[in-house]
């Protein structure tokens, strides 16, 4: 029966021992996603929480492993003082070093007293908890695995919701690496096709509007450029005010051809018409839109590690702006680049519009793209 006594208290030990586990799976988790955010005030908060944790496990290997995390979290905050921090940081790491010889001998040696201890009280009361240890088995045991099933579908849910996050701001491709690697390669692509659009009068507009209704049209209009680029396997880059900013033959290069990029800006402007006919029977002023579309070489990649974003540079974006801003409301005004590699798709018709002055260019050859 004594025997039985113990296995009860083991077991009841190592349902804390693992719940204890499941909490110090779930700070490392979003330990790692502050860590990439560079959330360096929650990142030390987290790695405190893991320190005790494993403490409490009697883990002082990681224990003080998250310390030095902590340290490190903390100097990444302030690094004006970083050359002081690392002599103190030193100082401490040697000051926690003894303290945790000196805590792990306390430990065993109390460890020891309380197994001398528990030996005795369990002998003591062997007849009175036998048929408690057996109840509080049962129960034991029953919540342990709700406990573990509920902690595993939270750490699920919690990790989907990071991985749609991560999702919303960077490429798959980019996202992987980025977790993979820890940064993301910044990389050269020799045929990308850009797409610039432009509210024209816009600022003169905004004047007869509210903030809130301004901001409420521009989300319009910008939630329907995303969904049209998104069902053409085109890349989004950015919002720069009133301009929307895209790309197709990255980061994957077969996502994408220039003849979707044209497609998409067709479809945009188809939207604007649309909807500007919507308001303006509504007696509601409306946007105008042009829109300019560039092939040519770009960089692309991810830069800082703030708020980072993808991003393309390169002379093809200047002149893909070019396009834009040297075009007309309500039409789609492309290169002569991008018109060399869809002239001769079906369902596609073109105006010359000859040699135009680009501001920064000189004279670029330019057309206007129709479906008939």
């Amino acid at each position: 029966m004594r025997k039985a006594i113990l296995v009860v208290l083991t077991v009841l030990a190592s349902g804390a021992f693992a719940r204890t586990a499941l909490r110090i799976d779930s700070l490392r988790i979003k330990l790692e996603e502050a860590e990439q955010a560079s959330e360096f005030a929650a990142a030390q908060q987290l790695a405190g929480h893991l320190k005790e944790a494993y403490q409490d496990q009697g883990d002082l290997k990681e224990a003080f492993g998250m310390y030095t995390l902590q340290l490190r979290m903390r100097d990444s905050l302030d690094n004006r003082d970083a050359l002081n921090r690392q002599d103190r940081r030193a100082f401490q790491k040697e000051q926690l070093a003894d303290s945790v010889a000196n805590e792990e001998a306390k430990r065993s040696e109390a460890f020891e007293h309380d197994q001398v201890m528990r030996a005795e009280r369990n002998e003591r009361n062997l007849f009175v908890f036998g048929g408690i240890g057996v109840l509080f088995m049962t129960g034991g045991l029953w919540f342990g695995l709700r406990s573990a099933k509920r902690a595993r579908t939270i750490i699920r849910q919690e990790r989907k919701v990071s991985e749609d996050l991560l999702l919303n701001i960077l490429p798959q491709e980019i996202a992987d690496e980025l977790k993979a690697k820890g940064h993301a390669d910044a990389k050269l692509f020799d045929q990308a096709t850009i797409l610039f659009t432009d509210f024209k009068g816009f600022t003169a507009l905004s004047e007869k509007l509210t903030p809130a209704e301004l901001v409420e049209e521009l989300n319009i209009c910008f939630k329907a450029f995303d969904g049209i680029v998104t069902a053409r396997g085109i890349e989004k880059i950015k919002t720069i005010g009133d301009a929307y900013m895209c790309a197709g033959g990255l980061p994957d290069p077969t996502s994408s051809a220039p003849l979707d990029v044209i497609l998409a800006a067709l479809e945009m402007q188809d939207f604007m018409k649309k909807h500007k006919a919507e308001r303006e029977a509504a007696g509601e002023p409306a946007f105008d839109m042009r829109v300019g579309i560039h092939t040519g070489p770009v960089v692309a990649g991810i830069v800082g590690v703030k708020k980072f974003a993808y991003d393309i540079w390169g002379d093809t974006v200047n002149i893909a702006s070019r396009m834009e801003s040297s075009g007309e409301v309500g039409q789609v005004n492309i290169s002569e680049s991008a018109y060399e590699l869809v002239k001769n798709e079906p369902g596609l018709s073109f105006t010359p519009r000859g040699r135009l002055h680009a501001k920064g260019k000189g004279e670029l050859e330019m057309y206007f793209v129709h479906r008939p």
